[in-house]
């Protein structure tokens, strides 16, 4: 019987912990839509017919109107930028005459929206959502002003809050590490990984930025060694 219920709780507790790890619900809608909204735009594209193509942007259009609310709700600055150039490109290309200018303009629309919804994707790293502190991070997108906390009066001040901001996310990957699915915990540790690295390779990315995102990578690298015998099997 007490066998089951350690069983039960640790079920729960899984639960609990990889339910905290989704975005936020309105980062979700948003995503969703633009999911919506770059099908559309793609079809489009296709069409050689400009009426036919103009009724798919009507349609990705609508799309973005419906997600407003949520967008706001996001706060995922850099990819409302995007979402924003988009929707002025498929306004102008439901108002271009010709086929290949309708064309131009949507392939113009389609290269933001891809760029949205990558920020999207990663905006649950570089923005903190998860509940109850299991992953502590505020990893600035690119486009967004840092943080006034990190606003150095020396190189030493940044250095040092940064570093102090980061043992939450250093308590918080070890306890993922000790009660985690091992090759969950293994790909969650790997993505987290490859967004500082993404971010590292960035031009003209600030100071503090550059360190935020090297002491995360370093601290996440500790946690793939640790985590490195386990790829086949689990906790």
């Amino acid at each position: 019987m007490q066998k089951h219920f350690v069983t039960f709780f640790t079920l729960v507790i899984a639960m609990v912990l990889f339910s905290s790890f989704r975005p936020s619900i309105a980062c979700d809608y948003v995503r969703s839509n633009m999911e919506f909204v770059k099908d559309q735009t793609e079809k489009a594209i296709t069409k050689e017919d400009i009426n036919q193509a103009h009724f798919y942007t009507y349609k990705a259009l609508k799309a973005i109107e419906k997600s407003k609310k949520q967008l706001e709700s996001c706060s995922c600055t850099s990819a409302t930028k995007a979402i924003e150039d988009s929707l002025e490109n498929l306004i102008m290309a439901t108002r271009a005459s010709t086929s290949d200018s309708t064309r131009l303009l949507l392939n113009r629309a389609l290269q933001t929206i891809a760029y949205s919804l990558k920020e999207l994707e990663e905006h649950d790293l570089h923005k903190g959502e998860y509940d109850n502190d299991i992953l502590e991070m505020n990893t600035v997108s690119e486009g967004e002003q840092p943080d006034n906390s990190y606003e150095p009066l020396d190189p030493r001040t940044y250095q040092e809050r940064i570093d102090e901001s980061l043992k939450k996310y250093q308590k918080s990957i070890n306890h993922v590490i000790e009660t985690v699915d091992c090759n969950k915990a293994r790909a969650f540790a790997q993505r987290i990984y490859d967004n500082c690295e993404q971010k590292l390779l960035t031009e003209n990315l600030s100071e503090e930025k550059k360190y935020y995102n090297l002491k995360t990578k370093e601290i996440t690298k500790n946690a793939l060694n640790q985590l490195k015998d386990c790829v086949g099997s689990s906790k």
